[in-house]
């Protein structure tokens, strides 16, 4: 084990400013990560190489690249003047697929940067900012650009930004995903047509590997240093995977019996594939008193970054999102699974399975992050189950049953699951049905015009929420109360008995053999002995092994009810 790692980042006080060094120990960063510690001995120790870092989620890859070019900067502004024409420049430029992973490299820059403000300035280009704002930040000639390759491209071409003499930095962070958002023109036009200098660092920073990255390494790197890093704890030790055959109405069953039970300890994130199901979805579970956020491109994306910040300070426990499709010609600057910091999520929900292999990966990423546990739990919809529901019907689910199955061989390709794949999740239909009426009328009272003016209702919530109206808010804090991302939009018809569960409904858990029996209900669904009962198709009985309840382990929040 190298000095660094048992050190902490104090083992690079020969290669990272002092400054840098105090406001990481503020920040509470005791020691580099695996893809830090690489890349700033690779950047900065002695021969400067290209970086080519493949590293999971949660693995700090922001800052693996962020202090090497802060401490570029630093090192060519020492000793000269701020009236030298040398001082200032764009010696940076860190290219991100999606607005929200700009605004999150945006903030993770600047905190490192708490005592070396004055000497080094960052712009986050990819903002919904009018032309001459951005013009004006520009004309400063930030130390650091942060934009999207679409708005970079633009602001090259108007001439608002030339890095021709003086870049020495290129990032592309989530690398993998800069094609599948549809960058590929942008990122060529960029690279090759004289916009960058000859001589430049360059950063390539991915979570996996694919055919589209071979493409853009070989484009944009010079015999790069290759770190594929092997972290100290594999991702099949820290994230636990289920899946369950379900009908699409069941969904609905699983979901409210799994959130109001709190099944799940902690919070959670819930993948739906369309807007109108991410509404459908919360305004069914308010119908239990469940108070969920919407996330999804509709909405600003001041207001997803906002919503995504006070997920992580704990204000509320459920998010339900929508993955932004490049194909159906919407926003490709919008990403949510996609390598978004979110902060201490127990579970990951496919309520509706994701249509690649590569989305289920960003998906599930957002659990077990950072060297923590975490949950991921998808609902497959089985071909014959399919369509019987309009209604409800998603049409992704269609080819759920191809989908999971190459979703499975590539776990266990990267050596996520063993041989056995994915495990199902085995639950006590029984007493799950006993919650089905409630759950068939609560799903009646969502209508296609609950939707609409849910949906309708959400963006007036956010224009009443703008900057604008900030001076009437401060005068009127109450009203503040009002626009919380996670509160009732109440189209749908509420009825106030069904946010409580009656004791009748509680199912009970049979005792340890030889323990004495606890007469209290458990809000959790019970484990049934017989594993010959168990069938994982939606219908039949599906049951688990009876026993007390046990404290579960903190690495797997579904051990007390799967078997």
């Amino acid at each position: 084990m190298s000095s660094s790692s048992t050190d902490g980042f104090q083992a690079f006080e020969h290669l990272l400013d002092a400054r840098l060094l105090r406001s990481l120990a503020k920040l509470g960063f005791g020691k580099p990560t695996p893809v830090q510690q690489e890349s700033i001995e690779h950047s900065l120790g002695g021969k400067t190489q290209d970086i080519l870092a493949r590293a999971r989620t949660g693995s700090g890859k922001t800052l693996a690249y962020a202090l090497p070019i802060v401490q570029k900067i630093l090192l060519a502004k020492h000793g000269l003047s701020k009236s030298s024409e040398k001082y200032f420049g764009s010696r940076a430029l860190i290219l991100v697929p999606t607005r929200e992973l700009a605004e999150q490299a945006n903030r993770q820059i600047s905190e490192i940067l708490t005592y070396c403000r004055e000497e080094v300035q960052v712009a986050n280009i990819a903002r919904s900012i009018s032309t001459n704002v951005q013009k004006l930040l520009l004309s400063e000639k930030p130390d650091i650009v942060i934009a999207t390759p679409s708005r970079a491209l633009a602001s090259l071409k108007a001439g608002d930004m030339t890095l021709s003499e003086s870049l020495e930095s290129l990032v592309i962070d989530e690398a993998d995903l800069i094609f599948s958002y549809g960058h590929d023109t942008e990122m060529k036009a960029i690279l090759t047509e004289g916009y960058l200098p000859r001589h430049y660092q360059t950063f390539l920073m991915s979570a996996t590997l694919s055919d589209d990255l071979e493409t853009l390494k070989g484009l944009v790197l010079k015999n790069p240093v290759v770190l594929k890093m092997q972290e100290e704890t594999s991702l099949a030790q820290q994230l636990m995977q289920y899946h369950v055959y379900t009908s699409e109405e069941d969904k609905f069953l699983l979901t409210y019996v799994i959130l109001k039970l709190r099944l799940i300890r902690g919070k959670c994130l819930l993948f739906v594939n369309d807007i109108d199901r991410c509404f459908r979805l919360k305004l069914f579970l308010e119908q239990f008193g469940l108070r969920t956020c919407v996330l999804n491109e509709e909405l600003p994306v001041n207001s997803r970054f906002h919503i995504v910040e006070e997920f992580n300070k704990g204000k509320y426990d459920y998010i339900i999102a929508t993955d932004a499709n490049p194909t159906t010609g919407k926003s490709s600057e919008y990403g949510v699974s996609r390598g978004i910091d979110f902060v201490a999520v127990a579970c990951v929900i496919n309520f509706d399975l994701p249509t690649s292999t590569s989305a289920y990966t960003h998906r599930v990423g957002r659990t077990a992050r950072a060297g923590n546990t975490g949950t991921a739990l998808s609902f497959v919809v089985p071909s014959e189950e399919f369509g019987k529901k309009k209604a409800i019907s998603c049409p992704t689910c269609r080819e759920d049953e191809t989908t999971w199955a190459k979703i499975v061989r590539s776990e266990q390709k990267n050596g996520n699951v063993g041989p056995d794949g994915i495990p199902l999740w085995r639950y006590d239909k029984k007493q799950v049905d006993a919650f089905r009426y409630r759950m068939e009328d609560a799903l009646r009272s969502v209508t296609k015009v609950a939707i609409k003016e849910a949906r309708i209702q959400e963006i007036k919530n956010e224009i009443l929420n703008s900057k604008a109206l900030k001076a009437h808010f401060e005068e009127n804090p109450k009203d503040l109360e009002y626009l919380r991302h996670d509160r009732a939009i109440h189209p749908a018809r509420i009825q106030q008995h069904m946010r409580h569960i009656p004791s009748y409904l509680r199912p009970r858990i049979a005792a340890i053999p030889g323990a004495a029996q606890d007469p209290k209900p458990v809000g959790y669904v019970a484990k049934h002995k017989n594993p010959k009962t168990h069938n994982k198709r939606p219908g039949n009985s599906n049951r688990a092994k009876s026993g007390r309840p046990t404290k579960a382990k903190k690495n797997d929040p579904l051990r007390k009810f799967r078997s």
